[in-house]
């Protein structure tokens, strides 16, 4: 019995296009994810991993767009084959089943390598932009999520002694930013 063909996308950011991926691809279901791939707890992937069962297979543009880790990159690959589920990377034109050649891993692990060194390029980078834009006076740093005065209402409430995972969930934020606005008092 031949399974269903499942696409998975993942794109960094809302500015990306999705399309380009799979195009022209046949699939009977698309998983897309619009996040990092710095690691692999992302809901579209979450969901995929749920929804294939043996016989499936899950393709993807490239190993880059499942995992920017070597070690997640074997994980989901490995975790996927155990299960029966095929793997179809089409720019690599690699295809993993569980019962691969010793060439297709040293493949996997090279590429995933190579990912991984991607995404530590990316982030120096980034910092070093961040560090120059320091310099030059024009880095402001992340926006505030709260206003002034709900900082002042966080901090009252929990001076009042309530408790801080209620009151990150009444303002939509999290515990630690909520830890941050009370140490910047």
């Amino acid at each position: 019995m031949i399974g269903q063909q499942v696409g998975y996308i993942r794109i960094s950011s809302v500015d990306q296009h999705s399309e380009r991926q799979l195009d022209g691809i046949a699939l009977d279901q698309t998983f897309i994810d619009t996040a990092s791939g710095k690691d692999v707890a992302r809901p579209q992937l979450e969901a995929l991993l749920t929804f294939v069962r043996r016989g499936d297979t899950v393709v993807v543009h490239s190993m880059d767009r499942l995992a920017r880790n070597l070690d997640d990159l074997r994980r989901v690959v490995q975790g996927l084959t155990k299960r029966g589920v095929r793997i179809h990377f089409l720019k690599e034109h690699l295809i993993f089943t569980g019962d691969d050649s010793p060439m297709a891993h040293l493949m996997l692990s090279v590429m995933g390598a190579f990912a991984e060194f991607e995404r530590a390029l990316i982030r120096e980078r980034q910092r070093e932009g961040i560090a120059l834009a320091k310099r030059r006076g024009v880095y402001r740093g992340r926006k505030k999520t709260l206003t002034a005065a709900q900082i002042a209402e966080v901090q009252r409430r929990i001076g009042a002694g309530e408790p801080k995972a209620h009151v990150a969930r009444a303002f939509g934020i999290s515990r630690e930013t909520v830890y941050q606005y009370l140490r910047a008092e």
